[in-house]
């Protein structure tokens, strides 16, 4: 019977078309998140990592657990499955998520990791094929490959024959690290769906932010004897607060609603425009430039998200028909 609910589950999420209002509100989560790459340099630069972390989602819980009462009377209390699938999606995508990024930042340049994190849908896709049986068909997967190629156009530069070259020649500990991330966050996406069956995506966005936070608090309070809180700059603050309010709020909150509507894999092909964003948005605040490769690259990865998320699919006659 679960397996037949899996099937019924994933040939629905195949056949929705995205409503205009869920993709607008992807699409700027993806621009929040482009953000995030310019918010975190920032904290990086005067905060430990963990103490880093731990602030942005710190903030987040606070706004969480205000909107949960605010729109949805409070926070329902967790039966025992919820508190596992919670703590899962605490563990994979906040804690785990951040450490390996933060760790292969450390070995590897911005620029590869961020090929790196544009695989995250091809394997959030594959893991759904494997473990819910989504079907997305010929035409979706040729969009997923589009909105790749069109990232890793505006990553490059232009310039994809030299990454296939470098890519191939080396991959050491930061490569692998980016790997662990990207994984842990197509795991993070899949368990969305189990938690989804039975929380809001405003209570699951708020449980898992708040036991990220726990285990994230273990490396960052020893640290924070060590911190000048009086000398920080207040574009510090500035970048805690728009990590934890856009980047984790409003994108987490938006990312489940996307996930409950669409299924892991068309939602996570929207990750393919955070490249595209972080250019634009570093060329604005911090004046780096701008090159046709980039927008060419930008307008591939929307075309592929369109593609993905757009193609008409034969929807089967009703169960009870």
């Amino acid at each position: 019977m679960r397996t037949h609910n899996l099937h019924i589950a994933a040939n629905s999420f195949e056949q929705q078309t995205i409503r205009p209002l869920l993709a607008i509100k992807l699409v700027l989560m993806a621009m929040f998140w482009g953000g995030t790459f310019i918010a975190g340099k920032q904290l990086t630069q005067e905060l430990p990592l963990s103490s880093a972390a731990f602030l942005r989602f710190a903030v987040a819980g606070v706004l969480l657990i205000g909107i949960a009462y605010r729109f949805e009377g409070g926070l329902p209390r967790l039966n025992r499955r919820e508190i596992v699938t919670t703590a899962a999606l605490g563990l994979s995508g906040v804690f785990l998520y951040n450490l390996f990024f933060f760790a292969a930042l450390s070995h590897i340049p911005a620029g590869r990791t961020a090929l790196f994190v544009s695989l995250t849908p091809i394997t959030t896709a594959l893991l759904a094929s494997l473990i819910y049986r989504e079907r997305l068909g010929i035409t979706r997967w040729l969009g997923i490959a589009i909105a790749l190629f069109g990232a890793l156009i505006v990553i490059t530069r232009g310039d994809l024959i030299n990454l296939v070259h470098d890519v191939s020649r080396s991959f050491g500990n930061g490569e692998m690290l980016m790997l662990l991330a990207v994984l842990s966050w197509s795991g993070y996406t899949l368990i969305s769906r189990i938690a989804m069956q039975s929380l809001s995506p405003i209570a699951t966005t708020t449980y898992a932010t708040l036991w990220g936070l726990l285990i994230l608090g273990f490396g960052a309070v020893p640290e924070f004897k060590s911190i000048q809180w009086t000398d920080l700059e207040p574009t510090v603050w500035i970048s805690i607060v728009y990590l934890g309010a856009m980047g984790t709020v409003l994108a987490f909150v938006w990312y489940y609603e996307g996930i409950r509507e669409l299924g892991p894999s068309r939602t996570a092909v929207f990750t393919n425009l955070v490249p595209a964003f972080g250019v634009l948005l570093s060329a604005g605040f911090l004046g780096e430039d701008i090159l046709v490769s980039m927008i060419a690259g930008g307008v591939i990865s929307v075309l592929g998200v369109s593609l993905t998320n757009y193609s008409r699919t034969k929807v089967n006659p009703p169960l009870n028909a």
